[in-house]
């Protein structure tokens, strides 16, 4: 003889209600965090782990940008312009726009004062140094907030 046992209906009902609950709350921490502003500041000899959705900021791109252009140039000045300049030329729009954005990131790093990488900037306010799990740093800075009145 088999039995089964179905749980009652309203227990089944704050069961739903809970999952919900719960569900509800994880979307709402997920998008406080998501929400906020996050910026990392860095540079290639400082890797940092960052989810895709969070704008990295590599200071060392302009150099690196630039080096490509002026790579095996001729010591001639004209010739070396004019090759330059035809590479310039060669790359577009693309390229002119990650020179400009390369430029961007270091004059926005610059003005936000940070003087030490890796650093994670939330909301242009907060900023942990040194931590190249960028998840941990949100996850300090948001304690940080929580705790503070």
């Amino acid at each position: 003889m088999s039995t089964s046992h179905t749980a009652p209906a309203s227990q089944t009902r704050w069961h739903r209600a809970f999952i919900l609950a719960t569900g509800i709350a994880f979307v709402l921490a997920s998008a406080i965090t998501s929400a906020s502003d996050v910026l990392v500041v860095t540079d290639r000899q400082h890797p940092v782990k960052a989810p895709p959705a969070f704008r990295v900021i590599q200071l060392d791109e302009p150099e690196r940008l630039e080096s490509q252009l002026a790579a095996h140039l001729p010591a001639d000045p004209e010739q070396a312009a004019a090759i330059a300049r035809q590479r310039l030329q060669d790359g577009g729009t693309a390229l002119h726009k990650r020179l400009a954005l390369a430029y961007q990131g270091v004059v926005e790093a610059w003005s936000l004062g940070i003087r030490k990488i890796p650093a994670v900037v939330v909301d242009r306010r907060y900023v942990v140094y040194g931590e190249t799990d960028v998840d941990r740093a949100v996850s300090l800075i948001e304690r940080y907030r929580s705790a503070q009145p």
